[in-house]
C-alpha cells in the first residue's frame, strides 16, 4: 500500500471528484458511511456518541457521522465552536442537515467542564484533520486535554486532532490519544514512528473509492507491507524441487556463553526454508549446535570464539548473532568483507566490529542487508534527532552505500538503495525480549537462500517475522511468548500463505 502527503490525499479527492465524477459532499458522505458501518459493527454495545466537530471538512466528516448514527439509533450530542460558525463549504452543508434533526444535541465546546459522559459513551474526534499545520493553541489546547483525561473509548477520524500527517510532532505539541484511528483510504507516516503512533490507538484503514487510476499513477517513495504485496513476492514451494534448488546458508554466530543466538539464527534459517544450512561458530558450540539443531551442519570457526571465516561458493552468509566482539573475532570479520564479493546479511555484533571504523563500513558488500536496532544504527551512523530525521539518514547511507537497511522497530522500516521505505506493520511488543532479532538474521537469510532478491527478501522476511510473533502472542500473550515460540509459529504463517496464493492460481 502506498503512502501519501496529505498534499497528495487531497489532490487524489479532487482528481477522484472530477473524473469518477462525484461530488465533494457525495465524497464526504461515502467516507462517513464507512466510519459508520465500521462503528456499527465494533461498537454496538455503546449506545451513545458525543461527535467533537470542526470547522473544516473533517468537522464535515464529524456531522455526517452523527447524522447517521442518529438514523441507525444511537443517541447522539455534537460539540462545536459556537463563537466561529465559519464552516468549509461541506462542513456547512452537513452542519445545517444535523440542525435540523430535532433529536441531536449541539453543544458548544466549553460545555465539556460541565457534561457528564456515561461509560458507554464514545467519544468521535472530527477535530482537525490532514490539513493541519501548526500545533494547537488556546481553547482546542484545553479542548484536547480535557478528552484526553475523559476516560471513555475515543475514536479519531482519518487522523488524531493535533497530529501531523507527514512530520514529527513539535514540542509540548497537544494531540488527542485515540483508541482508534479510521483512517481514509491510506496509512499516514506519523501513524508509524514511536513519537507520534503512539496517539492512534488500533489503526484501521477504510478504503473510500479514490480514483483507482490515481492511486496507481502517482508515485511516493513510501508504502505501507500489506498483503497485496506478499502475495505478489511469495514464491510456493516447487512439487519437482530438490535441496539444492533453495540454496546453502551459513550463519556464522556464537561465542562462549552466547550459544542461544546461533541456535535461534540456525533454527530459523531452516525453519524459513533453506536447502543446505552450515553453522559456523566456536567448538565451545559444537554440542549445543548438533544437538538443538541437527539438521544443520556445523563448521569450526575457533575455539570459544570465532577466529576464521572461510569463503564457501554459492553460500549467503547470515553473521553476527552472539558473535561477540573479541580482537580475534574483529580481524576474522575484517578479513572475511575484504575477500567477499557477494552479498550478505549483517547483524548484531558484526555491526558493532563494522562500526568502530569508517573503512570497515565501506566493505560491506553492494546489495548486502544490515538489520541495526536504533542503537546499533547510531553507532554506524551517527545520531539523529528523532525517528523520522533516522529514516532521513538512513536513506542517505542505503544510496550511498547501496545495500538495504533493515531499521527494526515497532515499524521496521525496509529502506532500499533506492531510497524506497517499506514500513511494516505486522510483529507486537512481545518481540521486545533478547533472540528476536537473531530469529530474523535467520529469517531473512535463509529468503536470501532461495532467490528472493534482497529487496524482497527483506520485505517478505520482516512480515513473516511479524506474523508469526502475532501468532505466538495469541498463543501465550506478548508478555510470555519467547522466541522459540515464534520461531513454531514459522510454520502456520507459511500453511496460511500458500492457501491464499494457491487460491489466486
Amino acid at each position: 500500500m502506498k503512502i501519501f502527503t496529505a498534499e497528495k490525499i487531497k489532490a487524489g479527492d479532487q482528481f477522484t471528484i472530477k473524473n469518477e465524477p462525484v461530488t465533494s459532499i457525495a465524497l464526504m458522505e461515502r467516507a462517513a458511511q464507512k466510519c459508520v458501518d465500521w462503528i456499527f459493527t465494533y461498537c454496538k454495545n455503546n449506545h451513545k456518541f458525543a461527535v467533537f466537530c470542526g470547522n473544516g471538512n473533517n468537522g464535515g466528516d464529524g456531522f455526517a457521522i452523527a447524522k447517521m448514527l442518529y438514523l441507525k439509533g444511537f443517541d447522539v450530542d455534537v460539540f462545536i465552536d459556537s463563537s466561529n460558525e465559519k464552516f468549509s463549504d461541506d462542513a456547512h452543508f452537513n452542519y445545517e442537515k444535523v440542525k435540523e434533526i430535532s433529536g441531536i444535541s449541539l453543544y458548544d465546546f466549553s460545555a465539556i467542564d460541565k457534561f457528564k459522559f456515561d461509560n458507554d459513551t464514545v467519544i468521535v474526534d472530527a477535530l482537525f484533520g490532514t490539513g493541519l499545520s501548526r500545533k494547537l493553541e488556546g481553547k482546542f489546547v484545553q479542548l484536547i486535554n480535557a478528552l484526553n483525561d475523559l476516560k471513555q473509548i475515543k475514536i479519531s477520524i482519518d487522523v488524531p486532532s493535533g497530529l501531523f500527517s507527514d512530520q514529527i510532532s513539535e514540542e509540548n505539541q497537544t494531540i488527542l490519544k485515540a483508541d482508534y484511528t479510521l483512517s481514509f483510504q491510506f496509512w499516514k507516516r506519523t501513524f508509524l514512528h514511536p513519537e507520534t503512533g503512539k496517539f492512534t490507538g488500533k489503526v484501521i484503514v477504510l478504503d473510500i473509492d479514490l480514483n483507482k487510476e490515481y492511486i496507481d499513477e502517482t508515485s511516493t517513495d513510501y508504502f505501507v507491507i500489506d498483503d497485496e504485496i506478499i502475495k505478489e513476492i511469495f514464491r510456493p514451494r516447487s512439487d519437482f524441487a530438490h535441496k539444492g534448488t533453495y540454496g546453502r546458508a551459513a550463519i556464522v554466530a556464537g561465542s562462549f556463553g552466547k550459544m542461544g543466538a546461533a541456535v535461534l539464527a540456525t533454527k530459523s534459517t531452516l525453519k524459513t526454508g533453506t536447502g543446505l544450512t552450515f553453522t559456523v561458530a566456536p567448538n565451545c558450540g559444537y554440542e549445543i549446535l548438533q544437538t538443538s539443531c541437527p539438521e544443520a551442519m556445523f563448521v569450526s570457526g575457533g575455539e570459544k570464539c570465532i577466529e576464521n571465516i572461510e569463503i564457501q561458493k554459492e553460500t549467503v552468509y547470515g553473521i553476527g548473532p552472539g558473535l561477540g566482539t573479541d580482537i580475534l573475532t574483529k580481524k576474522a570479520l575484517i578479513e572475511f568483507l575484504n575477500d567477499v564479493k557477494e552479498p550478505l546479511l549483517l547483524d548484531a555484533d558484526a555491526l558493532n566490529i563494522i562500526s568502530e571504523s569508517r573503512e570497515t563500513i565501506n566493505l560491506i558488500p553492494k546489495n548486502s542487508v544490515i538489520t541495526p536496532h536504533p542503537k546499533e544504527f547510531e553507532r554506524l551512523f551517527g545520531k539523529t534527532e528523532n525517528s523520522f530525521t533516522r529514516v532521513e539518514l538512513g536513506i542517505r547511507k542505503a544510496k550511498e552505500l547501496q545495500i538495504f537497511i533493515v531499521l527494526k522497530d515497532h515499524h521496521t522500516q525496509i529502506i532500499t538503495p533506492e531510497g524506497k521505505v517499506f514500513y511494516n506493520i505486522t510483529g507486537n511488543s512481545g518481540l521486545a525480549k533478547g533472540g528476536s532479532g537473531d530469529i530474523l538474521t535467520g529469517i531473512i537469510t535463509s529468503l536470501l537462500t532461495q532467490k528472493y532478491s534482497p529487496e524482497t527478501a527483506c520485505i517478505l522476511g520482516v512480515w513473516l517475522h511479524g506474523k508469526a510473533a502475532d501468532l505466538a502472542a495469541e498463543k501465550f500473550s506478548k508478555e510470555s511468548m519467547l522466541p522459540t515460540d515464534v520461531i513454531v509459529e514459522l510454520g502456520n504463517v507459511f500453511l496460511d500463505l500458500n492457501k491464499k496464493v494457491t487460491t489466486l492460481l
